[in-house]
């Protein structure tokens, strides 16, 4: 599998929130505004990258018995130095997110990263699956963010863009995130069907690894 693929894998066919559902307690809790899924997005794309990176340059020199307590003390450094920045320079948004800043030390997506794919592969690979994973975790918390704030608040990132007559309070609740996860997952799963054409060239390609 290339890099590219790794990359586009992330995104579409095995992103995190719409495909893999991990990290789902964060995507829900803090999505009722796009500012919060941007920030979460980004600090996680940030430890994901990093702590491939670090786990694939450390894999072959790491005893098999202590990998997990390794990869847990390399992510929770990394997620400490990220928390001290946001706290440091964007103090709403550390405010907003709380206590879902340190908890993506124990997010599945960067533990699982680390274990099903950095600490099998080499750096340059690790760094793009970490990249892809990371904007399709983005992307994800984006998407649900911008659905619950525009039907929920008729704004967006503080623009007022509907009335609060046709607010619907309770898509910036708990139920509301459920709603709208599962409307854009509906979406996804269709969107990313195999039609017949693709599906033969699929198979094709799945021939020539096999024979190569």
């Amino acid at each position: 599998m290339n890099r590219f693929q790794n990359f586009k894998n992330g995104l579409l066919k095995d992103n995190p929130v719409f495909s893999l559902y991990l990290g789902i307690c964060s995507t829900l809790a803090i999505t009722t505004s796009v500012n919060n899924g941007l920030g979460m997005g980004v600090a996680v794309i940030c430890v994901l990258i990093m702590s491939n990176v670090i786990i694939s340059l450390v894999r072959n020199i790491t005893p098999e018995e202590i990998r997990i307590p390794v990869y847990i003390v390399i992510i929770a450094t990394l997620v400490k130095i990220i928390q001290m920045l946001i706290e440091a320079y964007a103090p709403a948004l550390n405010t907003s997110l709380g206590v879902f800043i340190p908890l993506i030390v124990v997010n599945c997506i960067i533990l699982g990263r680390a274990e099903a794919y950095a600490s099998k592969n080499p750096v340059l690979a690790s760094a793009f699956d970490g990249i892809g994973m990371g904007l399709g975790f983005t992307m994800g918390l984006t998407l649900i963010g911008i659905f619950r704030e525009i039907l929920g608040s008729g704004s967006i990132f503080g623009f007022t863009i509907l009335p609060s007559a046709v607010n619907i309070s309770i898509f910036v609740m708990a139920p509301g995130a459920f709603f709208v996860l599962a409307g854009l997952t509906a979406l996804q799963n269709k969107l990313k069907m195999p039609s017949a054409t693709n599906k033969e060239e699929e198979d094709e390609e799945e021939k020539e690894v096999e024979n190569a």
